[in-house]
C-alpha cells in the first residue's frame, strides 16, 4: 500500500487528486480525495486553484470522495496550498 499523506497528489485512472484526510487518523485501506480538474466551474473559495507540476488546476471540491490506496500512485505534494484546500473543506461543510 502506497504512503500518501495529507495534501499528496495522487492519481487515479489518470485523474489527478489531492488527499485532504488527516495523517492522525489510524490506517484504513481507503483515504478521502478531491479530484483536481483542468476545466471545472469554480466557484469562490469552494474550488481554489492549485499549481501543480506548473499546471493549473481546480479543486473539484464537491465531488469529495474515498478511494482505495491501492488503486493510487503518489504524484507530488501540494501542501504549500494547503491553507486554500482547508478553506475548501470548511466552505464545503459549513458554507462559510
Amino acid at each position: 500500500m502506497e504512503r500518501l499523506t495529507r495534501y499528496d497528489v495522487a492519481e487515479y485512472n489518470g485523474v489527478k487528486m489531492v488527499v485532504v484526510e488527516s495523517n492522525l487518523l489510524p490506517p484504513d485501506p481507503a483515504v478521502v480525495v478531491i479530484p483536481m480538474l483542468a476545466n471545472y466551474p469554480a466557484v469562490k473559495d469552494l474550488n481554489p486553484e492549485l499549481l501543480h507540476d506548473g499546471q493549473h488546476w481546480v479543486l473539484a471540491t464537491r465531488l469529495i470522495a474515498a478511494v482505495r490506496r491501492t488503486s493510487l500512485r503518489r504524484a507530488g505534494s501540494v501542501a504549500d496550498q494547503g491553507d486554500r484546500i482547508n478553506r475548501a473543506v470548511d466552505v464545503l461543510m459549513a458554507g462559510v
